[in-house]
């Protein structure tokens, strides 16, 4: 079976191989890899032939940064339609993944952010390692977890999910596990060992001889203080909170959420507050498709990539000056249904 030329597929052993094979963009998913990520999914559902699917990233640097942001950028200039089709695509295959009926085991190495989350974390068997460097960075360009991040988020361990989302700041495989976004931990000079171990004797036998116990998990070790200054109402309390705290690491904490989008702030607490609420994965995919169709039509989405990636000032102009100008009816917009909503097959 071929995929395209970004996503290789092939099948060993009863074992069905995706590999993101962009590695100078990290992997980075465009529309087409998508659908071709999809397309091996549901021929494997139907091919009695295939009963483990595993997915890697092509390269040294990560299984995959993210969606491809720069098309989004150029698309919500244009009028945001194909960013639409790819987000409604991206997720359906997300829940997808959710609930794939084959054993879906993903390798986690290096970069995994954004996009890449959504293909791997809500698979089966999330194998990170000490290379992992996971994040929900997208407060930084203006806009609110998606891809199923908001679910993970809003069920990891107390306000960890809070302190992830809001700050957008990396975290270990260890810290990864801590959180739920992954279970199984292997050394990274080992991976290779293993995936080789997953194709000639399954999941089971190689998850036996190459997982070992995880280093502790340094966000898991600082809850107390994340538990206590992420219960505020609203962003304005959460940074007062942690500028009054006298933990070195909630002063930093504090700085990287004042340099975040005010309004993908407010918006992404309120929706890891409302994933915490609903029952599925696609109850908080089609919330999150209908937030991601709003921020397409923002004014932070467009200018906070044009500031990290396109002109790369690094000197977003926001909406809004503060987190204290961002009102509850500019929250409760990001929430309206989509035209048309996400749906699911």
């Amino acid at each position: 079976m071929a995929g395209n030329e970004d996503v290789l597929v092939t099948v060993e052993n009863g074992v069905g191989l995706v590999t993101l094979n962009r590695p100078k963009a990290i992997n980075s998913l465009t529309h087409g890899m998508v659908t071709a990520l999809g397309n091996a999914l549901h021929a494997w559902e139907a091919n009695d032939g295939v009963h483990t699917v595993l997915l890697d990233g092509a390269g040294e640097r990560g299984l995959c940064a993210g969606g491809d942001v720069v098309a989004l950028y150029h698309s919500a200039k244009a009028g945001g339609a194909e960013a639409r089709q790819f987000w409604f695509e991206e997720y359906q295959l997300n829940a997808y993944i959710g609930h794939y009926p084959k054993t879906y085991v993903a390798l986690m190495d290096g970069i995994v952010m954004g996009g890449g989350v959504g293909v791997s974390a809500h698979g089966d068997v999330r194998v990170v390692t000490d290379n992992t460097k996971m994040a929900m960075p997208e407060v930084g360009i203006g806009f609110i977890p998606d891809v199923g991040g908001t679910y993970l988020l809003s069920r990891a361990p107390g306000l960890l999910g809070y302190h992830a989302a809001l700050t957008g700041a990396p975290f270990s495989g260890a810290d990864a596990i801590a959180m739920g976004f992954a279970d199984r931990f292997v050394p990274h000079d080992r991976l290779a060992d293993f995936r080789a171990a997953v194709i000639a004797d399954g999941v089971d036998a190689a998850l036996t001889a190459h997982t070992v116990e995880p280093p502790a998990s340094h966000l898991l070790a600082q809850r107390d203080w994340i538990d206590e200054c992420y219960a505020g109402d609203t962003i304005a309390d959460i940074i007062a909170a942690l500028r009054g705290h006298d933990a070195g690491p909630a002063d930093d904490a504090a700085n990287l959420i004042a340099s975040r989008s005010p309004i993908a702030l407010a918006v992404a607490l309120e929706s890891i507050r409302r994933a915490a609420r609903l029952d599925t994965l696609e109850d908080v995919l089609r919330d999150e498709y209908r937030v991601s169709c709003a921020s397409l039509r923002s004014h932070d989405f467009v200018e906070g990539i044009r500031a990290q990636l396109v002109d790369k000032d690094r000197n977003p102009k926001w909406s809004h000056q503060s987190v204290a100008e961002v009102t509850a009816a500019d929250v409760d917009g990001y929430f309206t249904p989509a035209d048309p909503d996400l749906t699911f097959p």
